[in-house]
C-alpha cells in the first residue's frame, strides 16, 4: 500500500509541474520548456534526497547515544518498571483481553519501550502484540476493538524521551536540543487520551456493535 502512495504522490507532482508550465506564458529568453518541472526533478528530488542523506549521517552519532542510554535502562529494569505501572490501566483500556495473555504483556512492553523512545525495541514487540491479539479473534481478518485500540495507542503513544525529535533537532544545530520534551509530552498525551476516547466511542455506535455480535454469533 505505501509503494502505491508514493507513486501516487510523485505522479501528482510531476503533473502538476507539467500543468504549470503548460498554463503559465513563457517569458522572451526564456529557453526551457517545462521550468517547473526541471525545478521538481533536478532541485527538489535530487536535493532532498542529498539532504536526507547528510541528516541520516548527522543521526548517527545522538542517535546511537540516546539508544545506548536507554539500553542500560532496559537492562536495569526500567521497562519492567513502567510497564508494572500501566498494566491496571491496561486492564481497563482491554476488558477483552485476558490479563494473563501473551498479547497483554507484549502490549505492556511495546507501550513502555515507546514511552521511553526506544522505537527499534517497540516495534518487533507491536508485531508480536498484534499477532496475540490475532489469536483472541474469532473473525480473522476483521479488526477487533482490542486490536483498534492498541493500534491507536501505539501510534500516537505517549513519549516521555522523544529521542528521535532530540536527535533531529541536535542534528540540525538546536543551542537546546532537549527543551522539546515538555511540549512532546503533553501533545502525545493529549493526542493518545483523544485517540483512546474516539475510538472507544466508534466502539459503541450501533453500526460496530451489529458487526461484533454477528461475528460472536459466527
Amino acid at each position: 500500500m505505501l509503494n502505491y502512495i508514493w507513486l501516487t504522490l510523485l505522479v501528482v507532482g510531476i503533473l502538476a509541474a507539467i500543468g504549470k508550465d503548460l498554463t503559465t506564458p513563457r517569458e522572451s529568453g526564456d529557453a526551457a520548456r517545462f521550468p517547473t518541472l526541471q525545478a521538481v526533478t533536478n532541485q527538489g528530488i535530487v536535493e532532498s534526497a542529498k539532504t536526507a542523506v547528510t541528516l541520516s549521517i548527522g543521526l548517527i552519532g545522538i542517535m546511537a547515544l540516546w539508544l545506548g542510554v536507554m539500553r542500560v535502562a532496559e537492562q536495569a529494569g526500567l521497562i519492567a518498571k513502567v510497564a508494572s505501572l500501566v498494566k491496571p490501566l491496561m486492564s481497563r483500556l482491554f476488558p477483552d483481553v485476558p490479563p494473563d495473555h501473551p498479547a497483554m504483556g507484549a502490549m505492556l512492553m511495546n507501550i513502555s519501550a515507546n514511552m521511553l523512545g526506544l522505537m527499534n525495541a517497540a516495534t518487533p514487540l507491536g508485531l508480536k502484540a498484534m499477532e496475540e491479539l490475532n489469536k483472541l479473534n474469532k473473525k480473522l481478518g476483521t479488526a477487533t476493538d482490542a486490536m483498534c485500540t492498541f493500534l491507536v495507542i501505539n501510534t500516537s503513544n505517549v513519549q516521555l524521551i522523544p529521542a528521535t525529535v532530540i536527535a533531529i533537532r541536535a542534528s540540525a544545530g538546536s543551542a537546546n536540543p532537549t527543551e522539546i520534551l515538555g511540549p512532546a509530552i503533553v501533545a502525545t498525551t493529549l493526542s493518545t487520551v483523544i485517540g483512546v476516547i474516539v475510538v472507544k466511542a466508534l466502539g459503541r455506535l450501533r453500526f460496530y456493535r451489529e458487526q461484533e455480535e454477528s461475528v460472536k454469533q459466527a
